[in-house]
């Protein structure tokens, strides 16, 4: 019954072009939402790249072109930062900051369109969280997807001339 289960939420998330909540999924399979977190549980244990976003499960795949990037800016430049990569034909997955207890702390991030960085903008303003850039004095990383080489290039350049993009200079000595 499980497998049948687990080969259910593929085929939802297969179909999804977008983020589907636990609760959906839930209702399709006539189960509790509990019972959707341990499905995707075990199916993450079994290599399958199920990811939980702000808006609901996605299932990655390894089609795009995926890029590091370091950069550094205040809070209030998180809108431009992430418009300015998402115009420019790049998707901005996640943000990682290193944390001097925790280590890595990453976030997902999930932004492709200028609706999704409108929306993500909007969450982190009307909920008056930090965001974790605050927590690194505004260095954080970002995992990006890109098409191409060339749209990867274009977004360095665009950030490096923005100022975000960090350089050695922007390192302090502790």
């Amino acid at each position: 019954m499980r497998k049948e289960k687990i080969e259910k939420i593929l085929s939802i998330l297969k179909r999804s072009e977008k983020p589907v909540s636990g609760l959906e999924i839930a209702k399709i399979l006539g189960v509790s939402r509990q019972a959707v977190v341990q499905y995707i549980a075990f199916m993450k244990e079994k290599g399958y790249n199920v990811v939980a976003t702000p808006r609901g499960y996605v299932l990655k795949s390894e089609i795009g072109n995926r890029k590091l990037i370091a950069v550094k800016h205040r809070k209030e430049d998180i809108y431009d930062e992430l418009i300015t990569i998402v115009k420019l034909g790049g998707k901005v997955c996640d943000v990682i900051i290193e944390h001097p207890v925790y280590g890595e702390i990453r976030g997902i991030v999930d932004v492709e369109t200028e609706e999704d960085v409108v929306k993500f903008v909007s969450l982190l303003e009307s909920i008056k969280v930090e965001p974790l850039l605050s927590l690194s004095g505004g260095v954080h990383l970002h995992t990006i997807e890109v098409k191409d080489e060339k749209t990867f290039r274009v977004i360095l350049e665009t950030l490096n001339r923005k100022g975000y993009l960090l350089k050695e200079d922007m390192l302090k000595e502790v």
